[in-house]
C-alpha cells in the first residue's frame, strides 16, 4: 500500500455494503456480516412455471436483503462480485450448465439507474462459470414489478420477448425471486425462441 492510499483510508476507511461498519480494505463486508451471511441456507425448489429448478443462495432478509439493496439502490457494484461468488459456491453443480441469460430490466429502470443490476450480477456469474452470456430478452412496456402488492404481480406480469434465437440450456439471472411472475414471463419467451431447459439462479428469495 502506497502512502496515498495509507492516507486515502485514514480519511475514509471503507466500510460494509451491508451495515455501514468499518472493514478491510479488500473486502465488501465486514467480518460480522460475512458470517451472518455464511450461515444462511440455501433453497432449492421446482420453481415457478416454465422454471426447471429455482435455487436462491438465502432468503430475502438480514445481510442479504442489505446486500441486493446495496447493489440496487446504491450501485454499489462490487456487491455483484460478491454475489456471484456466492452462487458459484454453493449452488449445485448439476444446475449449473448452460447460457447465462440475465432478467431484463424495464426501460425506466434503466434509465434512471444508469446500469442493470441482473445484468452485472450474470456478467459476473457467467465470468466464474466459464459460461457463455447472452442478453437475449427484453422488456417491454413501462411498468415495473417493484412496489407492487403479490397479487398485482401474478395478474399482471411483465412483458418479456426475445431478441434472437435463445440457448438451448438456460440459467436464467436475477437478484430476487419474489412472486416468480417476472421468472415465469422470461421463461415462456426463452422457450418461445427454442430454449429446452430454463434455470433460474437468485441471490434471494422472498418467502
Amino acid at each position: 500500500m502506497g502512502p496515498l492510499q495509507a492516507v486515502s483510508l485514514l480519511v475514509a476507511p471503507p466500510l460494509c455494503a451491508a451495515c455501514g461498519r468499518t472493514c478491510r480494505a479488500e473486502a465488501v463486508i465486514c467480518t460480522r456480516c460475512s458470517r451472518s451471511l455464511a450461515a444462511e441456507r440455501p433453497l432449492l425448489t421446482g420453481g415457478p412455471q416454465g422454471i426447471d429448478s429455482a435455487w436462491s443462495s438465502a432468503s430475502h432478509e438480514g445481510v442479504a436483503r442489505s446486500l441486493v439493496g446495496a447493489l440496487k439502490f446504491r450501485r454499489l457494484l462490487p456487491v455483484a462480485e460478491l454475489m456471484s461468488d456466492r452462487i458459484h459456491w454453493l449452488a449445485p453443480g448439476h444446475l449449473l450448465g448452460g447460457t447465462v441469460v440475465p432478467v431484463p430490466p424495464a426501460p425506466p429502470r434503466l434509465r434512471s439507474r444508469g446500469f442493470d443490476p441482473a445484468g452485472e450480477l450474470a456478467a459476473a456469474l457467467a465470468s466464474r462459470l466459464g459460461a457463455d452470456l447472452s442478453p437475449c430478452l427484453a422488456r417491454r412496456g413501462l411498468g415495473h414489478q417493484v412496489g407492487h402488492g403479490r397479487a398485482d404481480r401474478i395478474a399482471r406480469p411483465p412483458q418479456i420477448e426475445p431478441t434472437g434465437e435463445a440457448p438451448r440450456s438456460v440459467l436464467l439471472v436475477d437478484d430476487v425471486l419474489t412472486t416468480g411472475a417476472t421468472l415465469t414471463s422470461c421463461a415462456m419467451a426463452l422457450r418461445s425462441a427454442g430454449a429446452k431447459r430454463v434455470v433460474a439462479l437468485t441471490f434471494t428469495r422472498r418467502l
